[in-house]
Order: structure tokens, then sequence, then C-alpha cells
């Protein structure tokens, strides 16, 4: 069921909207950003997330049966240099794109890596890999995967230089995401356990503020 970008929106948070939130995982220069930015074709509002090195892209989108989607993709912004992600960056993602580059081996194989990175956060979020760079060498859509065929994962392969795929591969991704986002079961565990912790120290806050009772002996 295809996408359709209806607007750009503001890029101001807004707590009464619950977008969908997708991440892309993967080795440096991969081709996330530029994946990205060929979907949304320039026209997006970056959202610099400077404390955690995060960018997003906020977009709002409309399917086919006229259903509003709101959608943030979040870029890693060069922090997977440092072989790890910010916590942030995984907290409440409702879906995942891997990405590898077909003409660089090494990020293939570090793929288990991310996945596992990934499960660590968010255990049962889709996920979806994408096969970057076919344009150097269309001959390798005839090739299979293991790793794709380990998981159970669905391959895509795109290329953001030429487009190739490239809508296809974030329009599967996006109503992934909406599929488990409308799931109650799948609310974000650490979403829980920071909420039973904030309200653990609201009711210690009210009971240190709370005017201490008590008699006195004679």
């Amino acid at each position: 069921m295809p996408l359709k970008i209806k607007k750009v929106v503001d890029n101001k948070p807004d707590e009464a909207r619950k977008p969908v939130k997708l991440i892309l995982l993967g080795d440096s220069a991969v081709g996330k950003s530029k994946l990205v930015e060929r979907f949304l074709m320039q026209r997006y509002i970056p959202v610099q997330m400077s404390t955690y090195a995060l960018t997003l892209y906020r977009y709002d989108f409309i399917n086919e049966d006229d259903e509003a989607i709101d959608v943030d993709i979040w870029d890693t912004a060069g922090q997977e240099r440092f072989s790890t992600m910010h916590p942030a960056y995984y907290h409440e993602a409702h879906a995942c794109i891997l990405v590898f580059d077909v003409t660089r081996k090494a990020t293939y194989k570090n793929l288990e890596k991310w996945l596992s990175e990934l499960r660590n956060y968010r255990e049962h979020i889709p996920c979806i890999v994408a096969c970057n760079k076919i344009d150097t060498d269309p001959s390798v859509v005839s090739k299979a995967f293991a790793f794709v065929e380990k998981h159970k994962l669905t391959l895509h392969y795109v290329s953001a230089a030429d487009g190739t795929n490239v809508v296809r591969l974030f329009e599967a991704a996006i109503l992934e995401g909406v599929k488990y986002q409308k799931n109650p079961q799948n609310e974000d565990f650490m979403a829980q356990v920071i909420g039973l912790i904030k309200e653990g120290e609201r009711k210690d806050e009210a009971a240190t503020a709370a005017p201490q009772g008590g008699t006195t002996a004679n």
C-alpha cells in the first residue's frame, strides 16, 4: 500500500502526536543518510538532537486510505563510528532499517553486531535489511544472504545513488512500524521502567513534603 507525502510538518515537538519512529542502523558510510535524503527528495526539516549527536527528519504522510501518518526518521549523524549508539536512539522505535554496503564485505558482517544491539533495546520491533549500492553491480540482486535467512528478515536491494527501490524500502518499513505501534502489547519496556521510576520519585517527594505527625511522651 503506497504512501505519498502530504506535507512537511512543524519541527517543534508536539506531545499530543505519537509519530511512528523509524531508525536506521549500519556501519559508517554505508549510505544511511543518503537513503533518507533520496527518499525525502531533499524536502525535509532536520531537527538536530545535539545532546546525543542525532538528527531526525519529521514528515507527515497519508496512505491510500487517506489515513494521516506522522513519521520521524532518525539518522545516526555519524555516531555509529563509535561502534555503538546512545540508548535514546532506540527509545520507543517502531521499526528499523539495517543497511550494508554491497561493495564492502565488512559492513555486511557487522549486521550481526547491529542487530544484537538493537534487540538489547527493542527486542521485537520489525527490522528490514537494505543492500545498498546495487548500482555498482546489478547482478547482486540474484544473490542470497545468509544473515537475512538466518534471522528471517526482509531484504531490499536498493541504490541511494540512482533511487532504485528506495521509496519501496521506506514505505515497507513505515507500514511495518505502523502495525507495530498499533499493537498495545508492544509498549516499550524502557518506557515502562522509566514510568515506574518517576512514579516512585513522586511518591517519595510527596512523603517528604507531608507534615510529620506524632505524640510527645510525658
